[in-house]
């Protein structure tokens, strides 16, 4: 009897063990997670029945981005503007109650170092019409994501449905964005900062606006190499009347965010305030001039810059190379740099790849235009990030990142 009642168990088990063992969930593929080029066109078509359009990077900034806003300026942060109707500041909301609004582009950011906190840069070589090859256009934008390289890694390609978004400039810089209202009446310089200005669109909200096209890609970036000498060449004409300043600054604007490799620079040594103020070798939790990347602001989170100085043209051009405090490398002694000082910083050359950026915050008539607004910013540097982009030499001898110890003092 016991055996038949064992055998009636058995049986009656075989049926539930079949059902959890077809329960086991099958393995992801890539179809599974990225839209493929060939899904796309039906996809965009299904989801907005009443047509779309997808627009270059350049000309959806022409498109929707105008150099007021269409917020009062009454309301914006004091700094936004300045005289002569420039504005530093806006936001253009982007409408709903029409077709689907899109732009496309490969990430050429990564926020594992720390350098690129809650924030991408898209790059578009191509022509979404044509299917011809274009020079880079980019586009900053904005994201209340925490590792979001994680998501968005360096190269994937995304889509993003902007209907309901915004666009605007932080300090000149264009970025896809939402608009965001800043009341800390206590902050440093409130009275600049107390207003609207772009802020990071919410992470869910993002995602739900955007496709991944295809697996990440690195090898599709395109990286521009040029000297300083060639890169200030390309704006050599400088605007010289306030009249000429609006032009001029479209033509920065669509210079930002590109992906470049600046050759032949050395870092000299100098921090960036627009005067030849250099490094001193103090601890960088407590001096913001500190020879390292990016001692601390206390707490105030603006990027600390150091100067790069051409090496074809020395003290001719200079660009910044920007860090922030909270960056892995921060407190990396610069190349050249070390306890003893700065004076060996001159005899390491080589390159820095990174974000081009124009960072112009605070407006008067003219900028200064002595290469404290341009920046460079690396994504990492050897041993610290997935990008090594700072590359040095003295000679022959390769520059190995060396981090501050205070116990050396």
């Amino acid at each position: 009897m016991r055996k038949s009642i064992k055998l009636y168990a058995m049986i009656l088990a075989l049926p539930v063990i079949a059902i959890m063992s077809s329960c086991e969930p099958k393995a992801l593929t890539e179809k599974d997670v990225f839209t493929q080029e060939d899904q796309l066109a039906q996809a965009l078509a299904n989801e907005n029945p009443q047509g779309y359009r997808i627009y270059g990077l350049n000309e959806f900034l022409a498109e929707f981005m105008t150099e007021a806003g269409d917020f009062p300026d009454s309301l914006y942060r004091e700094r936004a503007t300045g005289t002569n109707g420039i504005f530093t500041f806006s936001i253009d909301t982007i409408p709903t109650d029409t077709i689907g609004i899109y732009i496309r582009g490969r990430v050429t950011t990564d926020d594992f170092a720390g350098n690129f906190y809650k924030s991408l840069v898209i790059q578009q070589v191509t022509d979404w019409e044509t299917g011809a090859s274009i020079p880079q256009q980019n586009l900053r934008i904005s994201v209340d994501l925490g590792s979001g390289g994680g998501m968005y890694q360096t190269g994937q390609e995304i889509i993003i449905r902007c209907n309901g978004l915004a666009v605007g400039r932080y300090s000149n810089q264009p970025q896809l964005c939402v608009p965001s209202y800043n009341n800390n009446i206590y902050a440093m310089t409130a009275t600049e900062k107390v207003g609207w200005a772009p802020g990071r669109i919410p992470s869910g909200r993002f995602r739900g606006a955007t496709r991944m096209i295809g697996a990440p890609d690195q090898s599709k970036l395109v990286y521009d190499e040029l000297t300083l000498t060639d890169l200030y060449a390309e704006i050599a004409k400088k605007p010289t009347k306030v009249s000429q300043l609006p032009d001029w600054l479209k033509k920065v604007r669509e210079m930002d965010g590109r992906l470049v490799v600046i050759k032949d620079v050395h870092f000299n040594g100098f921090y960036g305030t627009g005067t030849a103020d250099s490094c001193n070798t103090q601890h960088p939790d407590s001096s913001e001039n500190a020879n390292v990347f990016a001692p601390t602001t206390n707490n105030i989170g603006f990027p600390q810059s150091r100067v790069l100085e051409d090496e074809t043209k020395p003290k001719a051009n200079t660009i910044m190379c920007q860090c922030s405090e909270y960056a892995k490398f921060a407190y990396y002694y610069l190349p050249g740099a070390s306890k003893a000082g700065i004076s060996d910083c001159k005899n390491w050359k080589g390159s820095v790849t990174g974000i081009l950026g124009w960072y112009y915050d605070k407006p008067i008539e003219l900028p200064s235009l002595k290469g404290t607004e341009w920046s460079v910013t690396p994504r990492g540097i050897p041993g610290i990030g997935n990008f090594p982009d700072i590359q040095m030499k003295k000679d022959e001898e390769v520059w190995v990142p060396k981090e501050y110890d205070p116990k050396d003092y």
